[in-house]
């Protein structure tokens, strides 16, 4: 195991990304949350939007100064690219590379376009990576509450011989500073990353409860009660394992659930799910999955459409609606509002 490195704030020279001009390319969850967290920290930022559209509006609707994106990259040192993976590479060779120069920072979130080469930077140009563990909203909810969320950094190409400690700066910018940032590859970041995404936090996480939903409404129970079982209760244990690991959930829970755990969980996920979990892993390696990825963006997103289609019109999600706005905990104060941020 190698040792760990973290930064904090202490360890930074948290002046430095304000002698840069920073231009965020979109205004989705991490456009929203990294530019407003920066203008707190008192860096100089604008904004490279279609202007008009939607995106632009809500910027505007901030006090923001947004522009062109082709303006935008002309205008700042720092170019944060920060709109979503599939249209990365055209916009890029669009807009952005025809109006870099020299010394400017190209920055990323998410090492998927450079680390799979559909983006190709030109020489003199520095590579960056600034990639927050967590929804853009939480980049902006934990900042406003004067914490952060931890954050990984990595330099692809450093022509000018401090891309690591501006990245650092730019991470602190953002609060990660206050929680602790540590050192990656574009290649480490990537992979991990859309493995995680696939096998546990997203996919596997709403698979499983999914599956465990359906078992218990097919077997007659409320869907209710089957609702806060598999669902509404993850939440509580997922805490618990974010604060003191699997061990302090173990701690938590009754003798009967953490005997549970050990006699049933292996049976939920045995030795074939690690073989399917090694096969996920494989084809995000090789290059398989971006392929397939960014193949069913440019044929027009078919599958997408109709899997999300079906995703949004299960049973459980008209049920979490109803018990969401049944309950004080519900609706108030969200992190997300779609008409604003």
């Amino acid at each position: 195991m190698n040792n760990l490195k973290i930064y904090f704030d202490k360890d930074i020279n948290t002046e430095l990304i304000k002698t840069k001009k920073i231009a965020i390319i979109g205004f989705g969850s991490q456009g929203y949350g990294q530019s407003m967290n920066l203008r707190d920290s008192g860096c100089d930022v604008i904004l490279g939007l279609r202007q008009g559209g939607a995106s632009d509006i809500k910027a505007k609707d901030y006090g923001f100064k947004t522009m062109s994106i082709k303006d935008a990259v002309k205008e700042a040192d720092i170019i944060q690219i920060l709109i979503p993976d599939e249209i990365q590479a055209k916009v890029f060779k669009e807009e952005i590379e025809p109006n870099l120069r020299k010394g400017q920072y190209l920055m990323f979130s998410h090492g998927f376009n450079i680390h799979y080469g559909f983006i190709t930077p030109p020489e003199g140009v520095n590579v960056i990576m600034v990639a927050p563990k967590a929804p853009g909203h939480t980049v902006r909810s934990e900042y406003a509450a004067g914490r952060g969320v931890p954050s990984l950094v990595a330099v692809e190409k450093d022509f000018s011989g401090n891309s690591k400690e501006l990245a650092l700066s730019y991470a602190a910018a953002i609060g990660s500073g206050r929680a602790g940032i540590i050192e990656t590859t574009f290649r480490e970041e990537t992979e991990t990353d859309l493995f995680g995404e696939q096998a546990v936090l997203c996919g596997g996480c709403s698979a499983l409860i999914k599956t465990a939903f359906e078992t218990l409404v097919e077997a007659g129970y409320s869907p209710y009660m089957a609702y806060f079982e598999v669902c509404h209760e993850l939440k509580l244990i997922v805490d618990l394992i974010y604060e003191g690991g699997i061990e302090d959930m173990h701690y938590s829970v009754s003798n009967n659930a953490e005997y549970g755990d050990y006699t049933r969980g292996n049976i939920v996920i045995d030795k074939n799910t690690k073989e399917r979990m090694k096969k996920i892993l494989t084809d995000i390696q090789n290059g398989s999955y971006a392929k397939e990825f960014m193949e069913e963006f440019h044929s027009g997103s078919p599958n997408f459409t109709r899997m999300r289609k079906e995703s949004e019109g299960h049973l459980i999600e008209k049920v979490g609606h109803e018990i969401r706005s049944a309950f004080k905990w519900g609706d108030k104060e969200k992190l997300i509002d779609r008409k604003k941020n």
